[in-house]
């Protein structure tokens, strides 16, 4: 399906794309080094060594390289070959090079610790520690604009033709991979690997939004100003207000709008509370903040 044709009133100008600062290029690789060794470590001194598998194209890697018995790296790196060209045609230049740094990296580190000792043989210290080093590293490169599975972009492909989101195919796709490890290895390492990767999972969340991770907060009140005005001194953030209408009563209401992170929800709750147990509160999670005045005053 082609992407519809904008019209502009410049005439066929093509748009200007801004080239990165050296110093942000630099930065973004490191990061994705350091994310694509950490990935390294989690999964062969910790997953591989107790026949614990994770997902994807690396899920798939573990197991071809448990039945040829070839380092596990080679298979990473040649599995991933067609998802550098489809990133590229499909997301763009610069993701298809962090992801082949990152892929590079991961088959590299992978090769030269398979011969290292492993940390623990206590398959649930292994099941979990390794999901966290796997979940901090993939997190990581993520959060710096690359990849280390082509698994994301086969769902994005298979997603516009199938009535299936993202989500559901890469759920199927990993599902598959678990069922054949029960055959493959046995069915209790099958199901320590379903533990590793929703542990991996869960941190990858955590990396990627961070602690400071940005919730809406919508609070409709009587008492609108003096719980935007506690709401500025307690948590040093600004509020907006938005002028609402009951659809029921008809009556006037003033709405109040405000931006804070995870760990202020509880405090927020709190003074609505304390001013206004009637109050109306809605809490919701947001993907990202930029501009206006987000950043936190400081509380004298």
């Amino acid at each position: 399906m082609e992407a519809p044709q904008l019209e502009t009133s410049i005439g066929d100008q093509k748009p200007q794309h801004k080239v990165l600062p050296k110093s942000v290029l630099l930065k973004r690789g490191l990061f994705i080094i350091l994310g694509s060794v950490m990935m390294g470590i989690g999964i062969e001194e910790f997953l591989v060594p107790n026949q614990i598998l994770d997902g994807g194209i690396v899920g798939i890697s573990i197991i071809l390289s448990h039945l040829f018995s070839i380092k596990l790296g080679f298979f990473i790196f040649l599995l991933n070959i067609p998802f550098f060209y489809i990133g590229y045609k499909q997301i763009g230049k610069t993701f298809a090079l962090s992801t082949l740094l990152g892929i590079t990296v991961l088959s590299i580190t992978t090769i030269l610790l398979h011969d290292v000792p492993v940390f623990t043989e206590d398959l649930l210290l292994a099941t979990v520690f390794g999901g966290i080093i796997l979940g901090v590293g993939v997190g990581i490169v993520l959060r710096f604009g690359g990849s280390l599975d082509g698994t994301e972009i086969l769902a994005l492909l298979f997603s516009k033709k199938l009535p299936f989101s993202v989500g559901e195919i890469i759920m199927f796709f990993n599902f598959f991979i678990f069922i054949t490890a029960g055959f493959v290895f046995t069915w209790d390492r099958a199901m320590y690997s379903i533990i590793a990767y929703f542990i991996a999972f869960k941190v990858i969340d955590i990396v990627i939004a961070g602690l400071d991770e940005s919730k809406s907060a919508w609070i409709i009140s009587d008492h609108a100003e003096v719980i935007g005005e506690t709401i500025i001194a307690r948590l040093g953030r600004g509020v907006t207000y938005l002028k609402g209408e009951g659809a029921y009563t008809g009556d006037n209401k003033k709405v109040i709008f405000c931006v804070i992170n995870r760990l202020e929800e509880a405090k927020l709750k709190l003074i609505v509370e304390e001013l206004d147990p009637t109050a109306f509160l809605a809490v919701a999670n947001i993907a990202e903040v930029r501009g206006g005045r987000f950043k936190k005053k400081d509380i004298h």
